[in-house]
Formats: C-alpha cells, structure tokens, sequence
C-alpha cells in the first residue's frame, strides 16, 4: 500500500481527503503545518506528498525545497493559489505535480497514481 503524507491546514480537506484516500487503499499520515509536515517526513518516509503551499509556521513552499534538499520523493502542491506565476515556481522548487483547489477528486487521484506510477518505472 502506497503511503500518503497529506499535509493541509483545513480540517475538512484534510479529513475528506484522508478518508478517500484510504478508501482507495493508500495508508495516509497527515500533517497541519510545515513543521510537522517534515517531522511526519522523518518518522515514516511517504511514498508521496500532497502538500498545501498556504501553511502556518513554516509555508509549503519552504518544506519542498527543505525535502527536496534530501529526498527525491513525489510531491504534488495542492493549493488555491492558481495563477501561472505559482504554478510555475512551484514547479521549479520541486513539486512534481501542481492541483489547484477546488479540484475533482477523482482527477486528483489520477494525478497521484500516474506520478507513483513514473516513480516505480524510474526505480531499478
């Protein structure tokens, strides 16, 4: 089972988010900060993320480039910041996919398979 760190600071989100994901037989660990977003990270290293960019204490934007520092490891920004600029820098600090709320979840869920799916290819 593939392992999801979803990492938002809106409790609805967060909880829908989780229940479908496990529903679709993906173990998921959360986080509602940056700081325990990377202190989620050390304890079970997730398979993806799906990391807000808009978090207390240390934003979204910061915990990809402190993970990307060390780990290759999927990230998919999941924010409402959805103009070209962000999508852009997003892109380019690392995110492997880019998902402006509000988005369909099934559409979401297609994003996060073909991204694990390119992950396993690239693995020896």
């Amino acid at each position: 089972m593939p392992h999801v760190l979803l990492v938002d600071d809106e409790a609805a989100l967060r909880d829908s988010l989780t229940y479908t994901l496990q529903k679709e037989g993906y173990t998921v660990s959360t986080a509602i900060d940056g700081h325990n977003a990377i202190k989620q990270f050390h304890k079970q290293v997730p398979d993806i993320i799906l990391l807000d960019l808009m978090l207390p204490e240390v934003d979204g934007m910061e915990v990809c480039w402190r993970i990307r520092a060390f780990s290759n490891v999927p990230i998919v920004m999941l924010t409402a910041k959805d103009q070209d600029v962000d999508k852009v820098w997003g892109l380019e600090a690392g995110a492997d996919d880019y998902v402006t709320k509000p988005f369909n979840t099934r559409e979401l869920l297609a994003r996060i398979k073909a991204v694990l799916r390119r992950r396993l290819e690239e693995q020896p």
